[in-house]
């Protein structure tokens, strides 16, 4: 999708009738995006394919996967995986959250968000737009899963930082026109965790299969400001937790700098960790400082809406 087709779609609003629309439950822990198929349709048909890491991939039917705690505080938890936009890391990264949080009585979501490259005719749009459709639906079902609609925050790790951060960023923003009662929901969550993200697409640190997927090889400057995360922060953002390895050899460390000078510049809370080691996609770990960032996480969590 090129950068007019984007913008475009940004100016438009959510003005399309709010009729309501059931809501799809498989076992009761499984929730389906959207009725009927995705914005503009495509992508892959069958199974969705694991591989040996617990990777998942071929994602024909996004959706949202519920983790309830014993004892729920009201406090919901988006949760995207990483992956590069080629795969979603659901088993090392995505399940491990969901558990650590509903340990500390978070309802956790874990998104299976479609992968631009699996023949969407969304193209690049089609995360964000599962990621902000995953938001209202929350929200719509906030009293079945005794939550808080306004309590309602974001964990991604990796690209999954990318795309909840661009949701975190860009709440107001239409990626795709409103078809049922759902959507007339806020999609801005309420916090933002983003660990070991891809933030910027930008020159000098746009080495990534983030920006290779969603802007190409060699995209025009406008177009990678207005993918990257930084580039859309404002007063109305909400407060951020950022955490990254000094040796990252995937997400250039900056990426959190990058973040947290935008955040401070927009008068924005934003609490970085840089650790010392832990590279890329340590997950709910990181060697030895694994317990310090876990143990500031769970702090600013606190911090938020005392959970």
């Amino acid at each position: 999708m090129d950068r007019r087709t984007f913008l475009w779609l940004g100016a438009g609003g959510l003005a399309a009738a709010c009729l309501p629309a059931p809501v799809t439950a498989a076992a009761s822990d499984r929730l389906v995006l959207w009725p009927g198929s995705p914005p503009g349709g495509g992508g892959p048909v069958g199974p969705v394919q694991t591989n040996a890491r617990g990777a998942i991939s071929h994602i024909a039917e996004p959706v949202i996967e519920v983790f309830a705690p014993d004892h729920p505080n009201g406090t919901a938890m988006l949760i995207a995986a990483g992956g590069g936009y080629k795969r979603i890391e659901r088993a090392t990264e995505a399940l491990p959250a969901a558990r650590w949080l509903n340990a500390r009585g978070i309802t956790a979501f874990v998104l299976d968000y479609r992968l631009p490259g699996e023949g969407w005719s969304a193209g690049a749009l089609a995360p964000l737009q599962d990621a902000q459709r995953a938001l209202r639906l929350i929200r719509a079902r906030a009293e079945a899963f005794s939550i808080r609609p306004d309590r309602v925050g974001v964990m991604g790790f990796s690209a999954g930082g990318h795309l909840l951060g661009l949701a975190a960023t860009r709440a107001t923003f239409a990626s795709y026109r409103a078809i049922d009662a759902v959507d007339a929901l806020s999609a801005r969550p309420d916090m933002a965790a983003l660990i070991y993200p891809v933030i910027t697409l930008l020159p000098p640190y746009q080495h990534t299969s983030t920006r290779r997927v969603l802007v190409g090889d060699h995209p025009a400057q406008a177009l990678a400001a207005e993918w990257s995360v930084q580039t859309h922060v404002t007063a109305d953002s909400p407060p951020f937790f950022l955490v990254q390895a000094a040796d990252d050899p995937i997400s250039n460390p900056y990426n959190t700098v990058l973040m947290k000078a935008a955040c401070d510049q927009a008068g924005v809370a934003a609490e970085r960790l840089q650790l010392e080691s832990g590279g890329h996609g340590f997950g709910m770990g990181a060697g030895a400082g694994g317990r310090e960032w876990r143990a500031r996480f769970a702090s600013w969590l606190q911090r938020q809406h005392g959970v």
